[in-house]
């Protein structure tokens, strides 16, 4: 049976920190399950940058979408991160909600099936006021249902405020 923390709060809030010091709590050599795609040289200097600010404990993987097809048993796995994740799915919708939250809850259904200690960081992108953008306002809700979906399978939530966190469940 899965064992499931989420992580959430604003950018830079200390969420991954946060997250990786606890998975180094859990375990001597947790997974660092990466979700990005590499959107240009910056970005993927910067993805370089913080896979070696990890150290030789952590088990790299870059995975876009499909997070449940590795095997993740008696492991503890920090998913960074939800939101970036939740890009990929829709940008490969074309920007439609429905499909890719309903696309998000599958692949979270079939990853929690495993017995596995899952830390998943995202962001509280929703709480900067409403975007201006109709692109931008779609992704919020997307983001703001995918976490509310993760909460409510959540063992524990964990609320980061400039660096602290504040249990939430």
């Amino acid at each position: 049976m899965a064992k499931i923390t989420l992580i959430t709060g604003g950018q830079r809030s200390g969420k991954s920190n946060h997250a990786q010091q606890l998975a180094l709590q859990l375990s001597p050599n947790p997974v660092y399950l990466a979700t990005s795609r590499i959107w240009d040289e910056e970005h993927r200097q910067r993805i370089i940058r913080h896979q070696n600010d990890r150290g030789p404990e952590w088990t790299n993987i870059e995975e876009e979408k499909a997070l449940s097809k590795h095997d993740f048993s008696g492991r503890v796995v920090l998913i960074d991160c939800v939101t970036l994740w939740l890009t990929n799915f829709f940008f490969d919708n074309d920007s439609h909600i429905d499909q890719s939250l309903e696309e998000a809850k599958s692949e979270f259904t079939q990853l929690i099936q495993q017995d596995a200690t899952f830390i998943f960081v995202t962001n509280e992108i929703g709480l900067g006021g409403m975007p201006e953008n109709p692109i931008q306002r779609k992704f919020t809700d997307l983001q703001g249902w995918m976490n509310q979906h993760i909460a409510q399978s959540a063992n524990e939530v964990v609320l980061m405020v400039s660096g602290i966190a504040v249990k939430v469940k």
